[in-house]
């Protein structure tokens, strides 16, 4: 037996060296810059326009590498597949592993899962399933519903409180969070949905969703080969989150689900998003399924609370650190004289100081924290002055992009509002991306827009921040997501409203 177990135990070295050996000598990116560790691992380091991050992966810092590969068709790497859903997931069938014949479902995989617009790898396949959800985030409809958001909003700051007198905050990003959590279902999407004060209990924020991202970050950088032996991440979370409200995702879904089943009763009810998606379905049976719509509001509800949240606190955060900018933007809005309770989507683009703060924000603590992987085509891809063989992982990662000097100068690492307003701002603007570029890019980056604008300019029109020790720098958490911890504040209603 000892002689069986030690010639296996040989074997698998002999294997591992091999891998090693290949992956550092015969590689076709050995001769990308990158440390010895990246050819077995994805340790890697800051070494210039590419950098070898894995054994087949390389990032890529280079400025033609945003209209080579994310403005291109390419094919989306495989990373993107750990966010199929179950079937029986979005239903909250009782057994998640429903036949591979459930009816109306013909984008399932073996396993019962089917592709969403974020798994979807083929750029053909992936603009089809987005074909009728996506129209539904046009800036034209969203804006039919901002009298919804204009009331979800003021519940916001009712929440926040009329704080007439400076009260410390020790939680102040998470106080936000939990807020914005709170009002968001209750935007666009559907009318019906609130998370009440109790429900609070169920937002174990900052990071909501810790384990089960940390699940699918961590299974979806393994190699292919490994991914059977430790399991289907759908599995667990299907298990966990389909036992109803006990977890965070689960009641997401679940009241997502419910918001859907209220908003379908009530046909003649305001326009909002899911008004659009449920006439998509009608008028294209035999084009949408149902499941469709219910992995959409919960990607909308999941996929932008965070993200959102945490620009939010990004923008008070560097308005803190900088007073004089601060002071800038309460005087654009006092200028202005804007005195509706919540301000609106038109009123907030035209105050290009408070835009530019949040272009900033959004460049220096983009929420978005990986890259956008796509696969090199056939016969490659030239970037520069590099090629890349046919299937080599490509990785545009918005915080790369955002921090080159190349691109932004000496002080891309500086919170400077004002460079929005420079002679090359047109250039600036083609490597601004954090909602992504082309086919790939964020669908609901316009209702992210929307609530960015109106809430930042309300939020620093009505209340009054100040940082409790002023060296504090903002944390974060970062994972499938961001989730921001604020510094501790005081903070104080002032001006409107007092």
């Amino acid at each position: 037996m000892a002689a069986v177990i030690a010639t296996v135990l040989a074997g698998l070295l002999a294997l591992c060296t091999f891998v090693v050996m290949f992956r550092l000598l015969l590689s076709p990116l050995r001769h990308i810059p990158g440390p010895g560790l990246a050819a077995a691992t994805r340790y890697c380091v800051d070494l210039g326009h590419f950098v070898r991050i894995a054994p087949n992966e390389v990032s890529v810092g280079h400025p033609d590498g945003l209209r080579k590969i994310l403005l291109a068709t390419l094919h989306k790497a495989e990373w993107y597949k750990i966010a199929t859903f179950p079937v029986g997931l979005l239903t909250l069938h009782p057994d998640w592993r429903l036949p591979r014949s459930y009816p109306d479902t013909d984008e399932l995989m073996q396993d019962g899962r089917f592709f969403n617009t974020f798994a979807e790898t083929n750029p053909k396949a992936k603009m089809e399933l987005t074909r009728h959800i996506a129209p539904g985030y046009t800036m034209s409809n969203l804006l039919q519903a901002e009298q919804a958001i204009d009331a979800n909003i003021a519940m916001l700051l009712r929440l926040v409180g009329p704080l007439r007198r400076e009260r410390r905050s020790d939680q102040a990003g998470r106080l936000l969070t939990v807020r914005h959590q709170r009002h968001r279902g209750g935007c666009p999407l559907f009318p019906s949905l609130r998370i009440p004060e109790e429900g609070c209990r169920h937002r174990r924020l900052p990071g909501e969703r810790r384990g089960p991202d940390r699940i699918r970050v961590g299974y979806g950088v393994l190699p292919l080969g490994a991914r059977p032996a430790l399991g289907e991440p759908g599995c667990y979370l299907a298990r966990h989150v389909t036992v109803g409200d006990s977890v965070p995702w689960g009641h997401t879904l679940s009241t997502a689900k419910k918001a859907l089943e209220d908003r379908q009763k009530n046909p003649d009810g305001r326009y909002d998003v899911s008004a659009h998606w449920f006439r998509m379905l009608r008028e294209n049976p035999g084009r949408m399924q149902r499941h469709e719509i219910d992995s959409a509001a919960f990607n909308a509800i999941s996929a932008a609370t965070d993200t959102v949240a945490a620009t939010i606190q990004a923008f008070l955060y560097y308005l803190l650190r900088h007073p004089e900018f601060r002071a800038r933007v309460q005087a654009e809005i006092a200028a202005a004289g804007l005195e509706d309770r919540v301000i609106s989507y038109a009123d907030a683009q035209g105050l290009r100081f408070l835009q530019a703060c949040i272009k900033e924000s959004l460049r220096l603590f983009g929420p978005v924290t990986m890259g956008f992987p796509r696969v090199a085509p056939k016969g490659g891809i030239t970037i520069g002055e590099q090629t890349f063989p046919e299937g080599t992982t490509l990785s545009v990662h918005p915080w790369v992009i955002h921090l080159s000097k190349e691109i932004w100068g000496e002080d891309a690492r500086e919170f400077n509002p004002d460079r929005w307003f420079g002679e090359d701002v047109a250039r600036l603007e083609k490597h601004f991306i954090p909602f992504s570029l082309g086919y790939g890019s964020c669908p609901g980056q316009n209702l992210g827009r929307i609530e960015l604008s109106k809430i930042c300019a309300t939020l620093i029109r009505s209340y009054e921040f100040r940082q409790v020790e002023s060296e504090q720098q903002m944390q974060y958490e970062a994972y499938f997501g961001l989730t921001a911890h604020m510094p501790a504040c005081y903070v104080r209603k002032q001006g409107w409203g007092m």
